[in-house]
């Protein structure tokens, strides 16, 4: 999947919007996948993106955020966080499905089915240029933001 077109889909997103890749063409794209909104982790890693945003935007890159949960979900998440970026409702798995992100997990002792952390960059002729899978959240939006940089 590295160094190919990434895949193309249609997510509806906060704020009434509808999310297209290709109508990013251009503009470098971050993919940031997550499990819940408003959970512990998947809180920091939204924040640490949040207070890069500017940083993104400079190198002409847009910050998506990725989960199962409803609009409304992402609604009140994107409004409590203060977040700069569209969240992506992604309820029937299309786009977790093509990036290959629901995992089995172990929680509280039990197999469950859900989204593995995971991060994709693709560039603005829509290459999927750097892949991080099994995303631990410290330092990881940093880490993105200095690939963004070098990505043309």
């Amino acid at each position: 999947m590295l160094n190919q077109q990434s895949p193309s889909f249609e997510l509806p997103a906060t704020s009434g919007k509808i999310f297209q890749l290709e109508n990013l063409r251009g503009k470098k794209v971050v993919l940031f996948f997550y499990p819940k909104d408003s959970t512990p982790g998947c809180t920091t890693e939204a924040q640490q993106f949040r207070d890069l945003y500017n940083e993104f935007q400079a190198a002409g890159c847009e910050i998506f955020g990725i989960s199962r949960d409803s609009l409304k979900s992402h609604e009140n998440f994107k409004a409590k966080q203060v977040l700069p970026f569209e969240l992506l409702c992604d309820a029937e798995e299309v786009a977790c499905t093509l990036f290959d992100v629901i995992k089995m997990k172990n929680m509280y002792g039990k197999q469950v089915r859900g989204i593995e952390r995971s991060t994709f960059v693709v560039d603005g002729g829509g290459v999927l240029r750097h892949a991080w899978r099994g995303v631990k959240v410290p330092g990881h939006a940093q880490e993105v933001l200095e690939f963004v940089k070098t990505c043309s």
